[in-house]
């Protein structure tokens, strides 16, 4: 199987040191096996609001502009680029653009980064693809960032265009997504998440305890990890809490989003940001694992790789109902509407039982991140030596 192997790859993701670790992190360590990495984080997809979250992301992010790629394995560097995150201003587009090449090139220059791949995830990226005249180009594109809160929708529509018609292959994990960009590029390939199984697994090889916080948590828990933003459904986790105030309902992660609605439910509880290496000892303690998605053309596109970090736990999952996670209903949940997540919750702590579990976990036990970026490495060394034609 030939794979992209001994390559410069340029790689564009969110930033390394994120609240969550997303598949622009898995992917980007699994190339780096074979391959050198530049990623670079190219943070500034929305205009930063006056918050103190934000704030403080600004200020960490002039402190790294002036500070070189900083290498966090023999193959894989980390740069932050000076990236003023206001793309409506035609001015400030054209700075962006040529500021971006200039220190790009400058370090890729200097770590001896030649002919190299341009692997973008984050569509703003767009206007770098001009300034560093590199012709291999792969789109992995993960989200529907468009529909995502606070970004300018026609601006990101047209770099996300862009970039599926230009790049020499488009990866998509959802079957919508997929179906979009096949339309502008006949090089368009499904790629669905993978899981980081060996870190997940930790809780069904016994391995883990639960943390103090939480060690004395009223059962039964009804849990969530990832980011708290205006996609999570809070309507819905309210009615979850209001109508069963004997569960506790865990919510583990940054919150983006008013929650002041829920003050007065006791049984709510929001941990905050928890590092992704203690994640699984966290998800130990769920009775339920729940995803209450708002269901918004964001979510209908999106894939969530939760869904199979759970489910390598070997937790029963709640889930509304989307395109990917119904290909899942073998061994998920799935709800239509307030009452029905309830009673699959009900159903869940009642119908539990060990065989489901080791069904759960068999469903994911071939979706390794390893396995994943080896079948895109492939598709994508085929594409760029013009071997592979659709």
């Amino acid at each position: 199987m030939k794979m992209l192997k001994n390559e410069n790859i340029i790689y564009f993701g969110n930033d390394w040191n994120a609240d969550n670790r997303t598949s622009s992190h898995h992917i980007a360590l699994q190339l780096s096996r074979d391959n050198r990495v530049l990623y670079i984080e190219a943070s500034g997809l929305r205009p930063p609001k006056m918050s103190g979250h934000d704030i403080t992301r600004v200020y960490k992010k002039m402190l790294k502009v002036f500070s070189e790629p900083k290498k966090v394995s023999d193959s894989i560097y980390v740069y932050s680029p000076l990236i003023l995150p206001f793309h409506g201003n035609a001015l400030l587009k054209i700075i962006n653009k040529r500021l971006l090449g200039f220190l790009i090139k400058r370090v890729a220059k200097k770590l001896g980064f030649k002919n190299s791949i341009l692997w973008i995830i984050a569509p703003h990226m767009a206007m770098a693809v001009d300034a560093l005249n590199n012709n291999r180009m792969i789109y992995y594109c993960v989200d529907d960032f468009s529909s995502m809160p606070g970004v300018k929708h026609d601006l990101v529509s047209d770099y996300d265009a862009f970039l599926t018609a230009s790049a020499n292959a488009v990866f998509t994990p959802s079957i919508p997504l997929y179906e979009k960009k096949l339309k502008a590029n006949k090089n368009t390939f499904l790629s669905p998440h993978g899981v980081d199984i060996r870190h997940f697994s930790t809780e069904v090889n016994n391995k883990t305890q639960a943390p103090d916080d939480i060690k004395d948590l009223k059962h039964p828990v009804i849990g969530f990890f990832g980011l708290i933003e205006k996609w999570v459904d809070l309507e819905l986790i309210k009615e979850v809490a209001t109508k069963k105030p004997d569960w506790s309902i865990l919510m583990i992660g940054r919150v983006a989003q008013d929650i002041s609605g829920l003050a007065g439910l006791k049984n709510i509880i929001f941990l905050g940001a928890k590092p992704y290496s203690v994640i699984p000892d966290y998800g130990k303690s769920f009775d339920v694992a729940i995803m209450p998605y708002v269901l918004n053309d964001q979510v209908y596109n999106a894939n969530p790789i939760k869904l199979r970090e759970y489910l390598c736990m070997g937790k029963p999952v709640v889930s509304v109902r989307t395109p990917e996670v119904e290909k899942f209903s073998d061994v998920v949940e799935i709800a239509d509407g307030y009452a029905d997540f309830i009673k699959k919750i009900e159903k869940c702590l009642v119908c539990d039982n060990e065989a489901k579990i080791k069904e759960r976990i068999a469903k994911v036990a071939k979706l390794s991140w390893e396995n994943r970026c080896a079948e895109i490495s492939t598709i994508a060394c085929d594409i760029l030596k013009g071997e592979r034609a659709k």
